[in-house]
């Protein structure tokens, strides 16, 4: 089962791809997503990415919370459940 975090401080100019490449080093990428405003289409400088496994995802959180993309230094962390 896939393992969905969130990612935070993203730069305005990060997109879905560079989310992609960021984390495909660490392990299998189901999916990336940077959130956008639906009136400006702006990003929200945040945005998730799903992660094949637990373990990839415990990885991908190890490794990449606080390096930079895109000029700022991100936050990792797996995503909490809407309420």
């Amino acid at each position: 089962m896939a393992t969905k975090l969130f990612v935070g401080s993203l730069a305005y100019t990060a997109t879905d791809d560079d989310l992609q490449a960021f984390f495909a080093p660490v392990g299998t990428v189901v999916s990336a997503k940077v959130i956008v405003d639906r009136d400006t289409n702006r990003s929200k400088g945040f945005g998730f990415v799903e992660m094949r496994s637990d373990e990839e995802a415990k990885a991908a959180i190890e490794q990449l919370n606080g390096k930079e993309l895109n000029g700022r230094e991100v936050a990792v962390s797996e995503a909490r459940n809407k309420l």
